[in-house]
């Protein structure tokens, strides 16, 4: 899996009364991990020992000790130790999910709160988001961008009534928020920057709404999508949304950190429920056509490359007033600018993996794979990829270098999967 998780279509702010301290050091015995690539060479006890001191400085979300004793093979993702499958394995995972509801554990997540009365304006300067004209209580998909019209992150931006809510990659800190704490030093008005700490886990699938009404009552069933509110799930006071990153419907709870080991508990209690790890939940978006981080979107992509261009408002591209936006509204306006585009493709035999070239049946190197897996749902390969503008069309059939032999793939319109989400 790549380094960073992927953005997810999550959280609205927070219940007040959840925790604002740091996500806690969590601690367990020792277990066995993936040995990391630098330890490769190493053979026996001395790599093994390498490997545990090496994964043990990795941050451990509330719910590390509940994965090790359900089975979990873990990883680093982001710089947490995550659990990337379970004895189920990934392709079981994948399609109960798709079949019933699983649950995941996103706590790797970054939410910040954005406060002081410019925060509106302050946002709309470092995303693309038309936060101004947000109704409470409603988050969408946006983009911060760089100074040269790249994507920094991918993230959630909610109207949380006296806040705004925000949420960004794992991993992420380091990076999103000396970028945004420096056009605030900039900024001409009254803003502040928390982050905050909570549980996060997201239900997924077509049975999650009866699951959790189970336990939160009818009105969750009831809740449009990207809609969220503050919801008692089992007397557990939590920020419920209705989100995900699957292409399935399904919610996303903020949960107080202490209390959130208990609700995964209840919830794996629930027949139709399984729990999923971070190998199915990328072969899961990767059927919505949904970006990865680090992959399919980085420094250099701009919203038209990466077909992002539904995260940019019509008032936010009359205003023009964001980071990037030259590069971002020059393409916009004269589309010959753009050379390169995000695609769709689905495949035959072994998938193509990120960083494969894409060439044209005579021969000529015209893209390269970001994404690639096999789609449990279709049987098939399936990926995203970018390729020049050309070869872009539903249909056109170019070859992926796949461990040294070229195979056919075919261009093809996403999301793979017909998206399961709430529309009321």
């Amino acid at each position: 899996l790549p380094r960073s998780a992927p953005p997810l279509l999550l959280l609205p702010p927070p219940h007040s009364s959840l925790s604002d301290t740091p996500l806690p050091a969590h601690t367990s015995s020792p277990t066995t991990f993936p040995m990391l690539p630098a330890l490769q060479r190493s053979t026996g006890r001395q790599a093994r020992t390498q490997a545990r001191r090496a994964m043990s400085t990795l941050r451990k979300t509330p719910l590390y000790d509940m994965h090790m004793e359900l089975g979990a093979s873990t990883a680093e993702f982001g710089g947490w130790d995550m659990p990337i499958k379970y004895p189920l394995g990934i392709m079981k995972e994948h399609l109960h999910c798709r079949a019933q509801a699983g649950i995941f554990d996103v706590s790797h997540m970054v939410p910040v709160r954005v406060t002081g009365k410019d925060r509106a304006a302050f946002m709309e300067k470092v995303t693309v988001a038309d936060v101004k004209n947000m109704p409470e209580g409603l988050g969408s998909l946006s983009l911060i961008t760089n100074e040269e019209g790249g994507v920094i992150d991918d993230c959630i931006v909610t109207n949380a009534g006296d806040h705004i809510y925000m949420v960004i990659n794992a991993g992420h800190e380091d990076k999103d928020l000396p970028h945004i704490e420096k056009y605030m030093a900039d900024f001409n008005g009254d803003v502040a920057l928390e982050k905050v700490g909570c549980g996060l886990l997201a239900l997924q699938g077509p049975a999650a709404a009866k699951v959790l009404a189970k336990h939160a009552g009818d009105e969750v069933t009831k809740m449009g999508f990207m809609t969220g509110k503050k919801v008692d799930v089992a007397g557990v006071p939590c920020f419920v949304t209705r989100s995900g990153y699957t292409g399935e419907d399904g919610y996303e709870l903020g949960i107080p950190i202490d209390d959130t080991e208990k609700l995964a508990r209840l919830l794996l209690n629930e027949p139709e429920v399984e729990i999923i790890g971070l190998g199915a939940r990328d072969s899961l978006r990767l059927e919505a056509g949904l970006c990865l981080y680090g992959n399919d979107i980085d420094d250099t992509t701009s919203p038209s490359e990466a077909n992002l261009l539904w995260t940019i408002p019509k008032s936010r591209r009359a205003d023009g007033d964001f980071v990037g936006s030259q590069r971002i509204l020059g393409e916009i306006a004269d589309k010959k600018l753009v050379k390169r585009k995000r695609v769709g493709f689905v495949g035959a035999g072994p998938p193509p993996r990120s960083g494969d070239s894409l060439y044209t049946p005579e021969g000529e190197e015209v893209g390269k794979v970001t994404s690639g897996v096999y789609g449990p749902s279709l049987k098939k390969p399936v990926g995203m990829a970018y390729v020049k503008k050309k070869y872009m069309k539903a249909g056109t059939v170019l070859q992926a270098e796949v461990r040294g032999k070229r195979r056919d793939i075919t261009i093809t319109k996403m999301p793979f999967v017909e998206p399961g989400y709430y529309r009321g």
